[in-house]
């Protein structure tokens, strides 16, 4: 039976890290154009660009590193240890780039820091979101947590908007005060800097968090003789050749996912501005306006899906990138201030339905012994190789084929491959996780699920981690 005071503390001190790591994500795709100025400067500006959706890229090149290293450490160690590590990891890192010099002051070398610090965030962030969505999906009932784990997904999305929105502001700020090339002067620095004390914020919040109840009996049951292969705690070359199927499956699902969120969240400023001329002020006080609005229907979703099971969402996102996302980007080119709201909602919806099943959906593919390793392996994985890449590979079809469509077809090639592994995919809504047993809210509850477990479709006890006690 859940305790309500410990999932609130759990519930916000995982949040925290997914608001911070998505607020760094708002940060530079919404300064992408700024830094390319003040980065390469001297270079080529369409080479510039690249070279600096490239940073962005750079990060998810060792963020499976960090879910193949984090993960199984944190099914070892704990998850509320890595996760402390994580947060203090990124917000340095994020920090650290706001007092780098430019390429002004020191010359184009001044890339190699500034990639090297991309990748210490990739590296924290690939222990981030892996840990903060196993630890919250066994804390929650089982019967809601879809609505819980996706929570953070709206905390991400409203950090992103937070960084978006900061960098608005700062824009207008600095450039009332200073003039038109503040932000190149320095103001750039700003948004990241900010990323110092709410880090300070996330450490003490994290500091007060308990270790997951399931992980505790998980380490009891692994310590015992002879057990079933799902309560042993697997290293990674074990997690891949015990669990390979339900890798694949995921991975196919989070390509759509992050591919589909990605080009929102971090293609969009790039796109809306070098190839639509839109100006900066206007894509990123739109954007702030429909990321809170998806923040807000993620967890309606996923309440949703508690109810009616997770591949029927899936469907649905899948379907929504197929039929609305050419739509979307045609409204975009119409240049005006209303179909730019428009474009950027139709984006925003099949992604919502996407983001409201990740965190669940993940932590249901595999059991409590293995499970940090497991999604840290498979989420980081797929993000890595296709969401973080987003944004480099559609700015490269844009060049290559000139086609300003190319984006939409990159993320609707991902969405068919989703709607297959979908039909794949073992229903888990209102189940309890493998290798745990049932979670319930209340005594009524726990009542209600005993009296009636003979004929309940969702109980199997031989995935259930039932503990002798001697």
């Amino acid at each position: 039976m859940v305790d309500k005071e410990e999932l609130r503390r759990a519930q916000f001190g995982a949040g925290i890290g997914n608001f911070i790591e998505w607020y760094d994500i708002g940060v530079y795709g919404y300064l992408a154009v700024t830094m390319t100025a003040v980065f390469t400067e001297g270079m080529d500006q369409t080479m510039g660009l690249l070279v600096t959706l490239l940073g962005f890229a750079v990060s998810f090149v060792v963020r499976p590193l960090g879910g193949m290293i984090l993960g199984p450490i944190g099914d070892k160690i704990g998850r509320r240890k890595v996760m402390f590590f994580t947060i203090a990891l990124m917000a340095a890192a994020t920090t650290l780039i706001g007092l780098l010099p430019t390429a002004g002051q020191v010359g184009l070398w001044v890339i190699i820091p500034l990639y090297l610090l991309k990748m210490m965030q990739g590296f924290s962030t690939g222990g981030e979101y892996s840990g903060a969505a196993t630890y919250v999906a066994e804390f929650s009932p089982d019967n809601r947590r879809g609505f819980m784990t996706a929570l953070l997904n709206s905390g991400s999305m409203l950090g992103f908007a937070a960084g978006a929105a900061v960098v608005a502001a700062t824009t207008m700020l600095t450039t009332s005060a200073w003039g038109e090339s503040a932000m190149l002067d320095g103001g750039w620095r700003i948004p990241f800097l900010v990323a110092l004390p709410l880090g300070i914020v996330a450490i003490m919040l994290r500091h007060r968090i308990p270790e997951s109840p399931s992980f505790e009996a998980a380490q009891e049951l692994s310590e015992e003789g002879d057990v079933n292969p799902i309560f042993i705690r697997h290293n990674l070359p074990n997690i891949l050749r015990h669990y390979w199927p339900q890798i694949l499956i995921g991975c196919a699902l989070i390509a759509a996912d992050g591919t589909s969120s990605y080009m929102l969240t971090s293609y969009m400023p790039t796109y809306l501005e070098a190839e639509i001329g839109s100006p900066a002020v206007h894509t990123a006080v739109a954007a702030v306006a429909v990321l809170v609005v998806q923040a807000i229907l993620i967890p309606i979703i996923a309440i949703w899906s508690d109810k009616i099971g997770r591949r029927p969402i899936y469907v649905m996102a899948t379907i929504g990138n197929l039929v609305l996302l050419v739509p979307a980007f045609a409204l975009m080119h119409v240049g005006e201030l209303w179909s730019l709201y428009v474009s950027l909602a139709l984006v925003m919806l099949p992604s919502a339905f996407f983001l409201a099943l990740t965190g669940s959906v993940m932590s249901e593919l595999f059991p409590t012994a293995s499970r940090y390793g497991g999604v840290g392996v498979t989420h980081n994985l797929a993000i890595s190789i296709f969401g973080g890449t987003t944004p480099l590979v559609s700015q490269i079809l844009v060049n290559v084929t000139g086609d300003h469509f190319a984006p939409a077809y990159y993320i609707m090639f991902f969405s068919v491959v989703a709607l297959v592994a979908t039909f794949k995919l073992r229903e888990t809504a209102a189940r309890p996780l493998l290798g745990s047993v049932p979670v319930v809210r209340s005594k009524e509850e726990a009542e209600a699920l005993a009296n009636g477990q003979d004929s309940n479709e969702h109980l199997d006890t031989s995935m259930m981690m039932l503990v002798t006690r001697r």
